[in-house]
């Protein structure tokens, strides 16, 4: 009766297989500014032996996109922003562009997406921004005439900075100067089924209040959170506060629908004298409870149930970056293909980096991981959890302060409850 009445449950959630055949979410930047890089064919090993699933390149380097084929790693290409003027004053150009650099590999190697530019809005040169859209909308023409238009998306990636406002998260929108261009762009990833691709950095927010629960909120450790007083959800680490932030930007604008992705993020090993936040033990926090909480499939207060697709910055650090230590620092491995810290990215690594209490404490194996299906009411969730928490499961980590209370949302918590008990079936059928 229990395994009926479950099975009836389960139409409200759908099950995501944490899997590189399924939900591949966690994805890594490999930059290039180095002298000291292993070859690709032990980059792509590399890889392979992790769960990482998908890569984001800078530009369209052959022989690491050649090297990814037949692996289903997705791969992130970008031209960069000295590109843009003669992708936008030429479609002749768009379409050379993508002849070299998509064609002679896909569908082998698994392209996926096409960035044109790097924080271009933060530029300060208003050609280039003017230039931005027509460059993207010529190079999706291009790709509609190989037939791969809707296969590989275009898009271009952000800093931050182009929110005006992002605390509270619910209060988040653009800045005024930049409302202008990203009207256009918003509209045409809209309508091109295209990511909104940005640069969230805690560590910065870090820099500019370094109490410690400050550290605390941007680590995902416990911390007393912080509460958003438009919506009363309480904030417990700034990654979901920062991506929270741009969803009301997006919302503010009537694209909430568009999806949002995290091109880069990550947290440095160390740094010179002055900087304040760079450690070893600070990047393993940052980067370990990051994977751990997108493993969780938690989602953010705002956008539950489901992981935003996240680029590490970045696979190995890269010894020729200008700037101060820590640009030289990000990686998370050595060039040597040594880890430079276990931030759980090993294929066999559960969760048990994460020390944020704030992800679900059960274990996630390889027959998945259930979250809310689409659609599904708060009325039939809570159904589901309270039935859930009525078969003998323990549900005190989803009461008040209890590890997973937040985030405090019913979408959350049914999700919890339903693979507590699922994960006890498991158990007691011994599968």
């Amino acid at each position: 009766m229990a395994i009926s009445i479950y099975f009836s449950l389960l139409l409200i959630f759908l099950s995501h297989v944490l899997s590189s055949h399924a939900e591949p979410f966690i994805g890594v930047n490999i930059g290039q500014v180095a002298d000291n890089l292993p070859p690709p064919s032990e980059t792509v090993k590399l890889l392979k032996s992790s769960s990482i699933e998908k890569v984001r390149l800078y530009g369209a380097d052959p022989a690491i996109i050649k090297a990814l084929a037949g692996t289903g790693i997705g791969i992130v290409i970008g031209a960069g922003n000295g590109d843009i003027p003669s992708l936008a004053a030429d479609p002749n150009a768009a379409s050379q562009w993508i002849n070299s650099n998509v064609l002679p590999f896909y569908p082998a190697s698994k392209i996926i997406l096409i960035t044109i530019g790097n924080e271009v809005l933060m530029s300060g040169d208003p050609n280039l921004v003017n230039q931005l859209l027509p460059a993207m909308q010529n190079v999706q023409k291009a790709l509609e005439a190989t037939s791969l238009g809707g296969k590989i998306k275009v898009s271009t990636v952000h800093s931050m900075t182009v929110l005006g406002s992002s605390d509270p998260p619910s209060s988040g929108s653009f800045a005024p100067g930049s409302q202008a261009g990203l009207k256009g762009i918003l509209q045409f990833l809209s309508d091109t089924g295209s990511p909104f691709t940005i640069n969230p950095y805690p560590i910065f927010a870090y820099r500019d209040d370094t109490r410690p629960e400050t550290l605390a909120f941007c680590l995902f450790q416990p911390n007393p959170g912080r509460v958003d007083g438009n919506t009363g959800i309480k904030y417990m680490n700034m990654f979901d506060a920062q991506v929270d932030a741009v969803h009301s930007a997006l919302k503010s604008m009537g694209f909430e629908k568009v999806e949002i992705v995290v091109a880069e993020t990550g947290w440095p090993s160390r740094g010179d004298p002055n900087e304040v936040g760079p450690s070893v033990d600070n990047a393993k926090a940052y980067n370990g409870n990051l994977i751990a909480h997108l493993k969780s499939m938690v989602g953010t207060p705002l956008m539950p149930g489901k992981s935003v697709d996240t680029y590490i910055f970045a696979l190995y650090d890269e010894n020729l970056k200008p700037g101060p230590s820590s640009e030289r620092a990000f990686g998370l491995f050595k060039t040597d293909l040594s880890m430079a810290y276990d931030a759980g990215l090993a294929k066999s690594s559960g969760s048990s980096s994460n020390s944020s209490g704030q992800t679900p404490s059960g274990k996630v194996t390889s027959t998945g991981w259930c979250v809310p299906r689409n659609g599904a009411t708060d009325q039939q969730l809570q159904a589901s959890l309270d039935w859930a928490c009525g078969q003998g499961i323990d549900c005190g980590p989803i009461q008040p302060g209890g590890a997973c209370f937040e985030p405090n949302n019913v979408a959350s918590h049914a999700a919890f409850a339903m693979n507590m008990y699922f994960q006890s079936l498991l158990k007691a059928y011994g599968l």
